[in-house]
């Protein structure tokens, strides 16, 4: 067994160790609970820093649109930012889209991505939605810098920043906000002692929140649809879920909340071994060779890294987000008000 492979499964314990004690109970929220609250104080002070101008904060001469949350691990961001962006597109505007590029290896920033571009560089999340959306996009730790380096070069006239809602050097229009709906806030506390980015009394003041799951009265109700497998070998092989009934496959994940993949397998009657990486981990191709000839199944952001060793028994599973086309409407018209 590679190093790497060593290396994600402990940190992948790690995060399980973790995640134990965020949503749920166990000695190491109180021995954590102080850095909590100085790393909430830390987060108040920074925004308010930017608030009073003490930190530069820059706009872009379009107006921007910010899809982020408050707690770590995935939410589903990234399948509403693609179902933003294809709605507005739709609409008759021209949207671009910038991303942090978490992950990429690129030694300069910002980079331009394209859809066949490499997910080493810019980060598989980056490839996924420009193959999704076929919209001008760039990666960049510095939003603001990869979105004016869109506006240059592309014809934009809508930024769409995928996560970045604690990146306040850019300046944005309309802010959307993605819930958990069956995590929530896990045990209430910022990390290292919970899963809070910041406290959730900083809902109040974005525009819109959206939950993946259980919504309350205040936010929108948003949720995954997946009813397909894509072969990798050969894209136009395509399979209902449905037919996999029964079936005892190999399932791979290496995002923010397996588990969430995982029992969505298991919603369609399918059984499944279980194998969970830490977040964006580089596959290889002896990580999915498990010694037998049962199908792998893996997300479709997993499968952007694992495609340039792909097999005819490994599948993935696209996923697309069902919302109301009101919530498109509200941010448009969010931004109108906004921007002017």
């Amino acid at each position: 067994m590679r190093v790497a492979t060593l290396w994600s499964r402990l940190k992948r314990n790690l995060e399980l160790h973790f995640e134990r004690a965020w949503y749920g109970k166990t000695g190491l929220t109180n021995v954590m609970r102080p850095i909590s609250w100085l790393f909430c104080a830390i987060v108040v002070l920074r925004r308010m820093a930017y608030r009073l101008r003490i930190f530069k904060s820059e706009r872009l001469n379009v107006p921007v649109i910010v899809v982020g949350n408050i707690t770590v691990g995935g939410t589903g961001k990234t399948p509403l930012v693609i179902w933003l962006a294809n709605f507005l597109k739709d609409k008759g505007y021209k949207p671009g889209i910038i991303t942090r590029g978490y992950g990429g290896k690129a030694r300069n920033w910002p980079q331009q991505v394209r859809a066949d571009g490499d997910p080493v560089v810019v980060g598989d999340e980056a490839i996924l939605i420009a193959r999704r959306t076929g919209l001008p996009m760039a990666a960049g730790p510095d939003r603001f810098t990869a979105g004016q380096s869109l506006i240059e070069f592309k014809d934009c006239n809508v930024i769409i920043c995928d996560d970045g809602l604690q990146h306040y050097r850019l300046r944005r229009d309309v802010e959307v906000s993605v819930v958990d709906g069956i995590r929530r806030f896990g045990n209430g506390y910022c990390l290292p002692a919970g899963p809070l980015r910041e406290r959730p009394s900083r809902l109040e003041k974005v525009d819109l929140i959206v939950s993946n799951g259980i919504a309350s009265h205040t936010e929108i109700p948003m949720k995954y649809e997946s009813s397909q497998l894509i072969n990798m070998l050969d894209q136009k092989k395509v399979e209902d879920l449905s037919q996999w009934k029964g079936r005892v496959v190999h399932a791979v994940a290496g995002i923010g909340n397996p588990e969430r993949f995982f029992s969505q397998l298991e919603s369609a009657g399918i059984e499944v071994i279980r194998h969970a990486f830490s977040d964006h981990y580089a596959f290889s191709e002896v990580d999915l060779d498990f010694g037998d000839d049962k199908q792998v199944l893996m997300t479709e952001k997993d499968a952007v890294k694992c495609q340039r060793f792909a097999k005819a028994s490994h599948w993935y599973v696209p996923i697309s987000v069902e919302i109301d086309t009101h919530f498109g409407f509200q941010v448009i018209n969010k931004m109108k008000v906004k921007y002017g």
